[in-house]
């Protein structure tokens, strides 16, 4: 494991952290190198970094001390592609691991996942559990599951032989299946702009940003992650997260992890701190920034050690 810096901006340093398999992972970091507390923002499934600027924007507002790092996961965004074999959560929790000890291998972490970044986070914490408490002090889990991604909502679709299907052709053919991914994206957009992002109109920026993130990915990572999420099951380490803050957060009108699945995580874990955007969808990360923020904040604050900006922006989601 290794990591090489270069300064893109002032408000933003980027980094490649090199894992134990050799894949070279796209870092951004922005705050304070020595600040008291490290945000990491885990991105989702054909997602990648970009998908938490709104966010990231509303928090480094808000917190002058805290230092937030984002990066993207291996065959996603500006990281390298891997052999599809490590395409796993297992993998991407070893993943997390060489960055945080590449980053940020003193010091107390909040770990704050959206979807697939989620699981990645709670995977994580299985891997690690003296840690808990420790090394990690918050942790987020935003419209995502602990298990049973199969069982409720778009999820069941993973049961449908045609996945099968899909992950063999991806396999023997990748380069027509990218050619047909980008002609499915556009025929289906409608119903993935349902799936992502409720019942709320959404700007067409925020619009914009979804559609080149999932368009970018490769076929390859996109069908390699998929036997992950069925076999996924990390309920064993929600009980751990009742040693320290943490957060649980869906949209009501998620579609791709229905809110039954944080009901469930935010009642397997003691005084977590459970908010529902009404309204929002599986992409409420992009759909409402603001109130993603203030929840994450909330828990920024319950961990301490920041100095946080007052500003009117600011408020409790109930």
């Amino acid at each position: 494991m290794s990591i090489t810096s270069t300064i893109a901006a002032s408000a933003e340093r980027r980094a490649t952290v090199s894992t134990r398999d050799g894949v070279a992972l796209a870092v951004r970091e922005y705050g304070p190198r020595n600040a008291d507390l490290t945000v990491v923002l885990l991105h989702g499934h054909c997602l990648r970094t970009a998908s938490w600027s709104y966010v990231r924007s509303t928090l480094l507002r808000q917190y002058a001390g805290a230092r937030i790092v984002c990066y993207d996961h291996r065959g996603h965004g500006d990281s390298a592609a891997a052999s599809r074999r490590t395409y796993n959560l297992e993998q991407l929790g070893h993943d997390l691991r060489d960055v945080l000890d590449a980053v940020a291998p003193t010091g107390p972490v909040v770990l704050v996942g959206h979807s697939m970044g989620g699981m990645t986070a709670l995977t994580y914490v299985s891997q690690n559990p003296q840690e808990i408490g420790t090394r990690i002090v918050g942790v987020a889990l935003i419209a995502t599951a602990a298990s049973g991604l199969a069982d409720a909502g778009f999820g069941r679709l993973l049961r449908n032989p045609v996945v099968s299907v899909f992950q063999t052709a991806v396999r023997h053919a990748p380069g027509m299946m990218q050619h047909a991914k980008r002609v499915g994206c556009k025929v289906f957009a409608p119903i993935i702009r349902t799936a992502e992002f409720g019942d709320r109109k959404v700007s067409p920026g925020v619009l914009a940003l979804a559609n080149a993130m999932h368009n970018q990915t490769p076929i390859v990572t996109m069908a390699g992650f998929l036997s992950a999420f069925m076999a996924y099951d990390q309920t064993d380490a929600l009980p751990l997260l009742s040693r320290i803050p943490t957060l649980v957060l869906s949209g009501s009108a998620d579609l791709m992890t229905p809110p039954s699945h944080s009901v469930a995580m935010a009642a397997a874990v003691d005084y977590s701190d459970f908010v529902m955007v009404e309204g929002a969808g599986h992409s409420v990360i992009l759909e409402q920034p603001r109130q993603v923020a203030e929840a994450i904040a909330r828990l920024m604050n319950r961990v301490g050690g920041t100095d946080r900006i007052e500003g009117p922006h600011l408020t409790v989601v109930a």
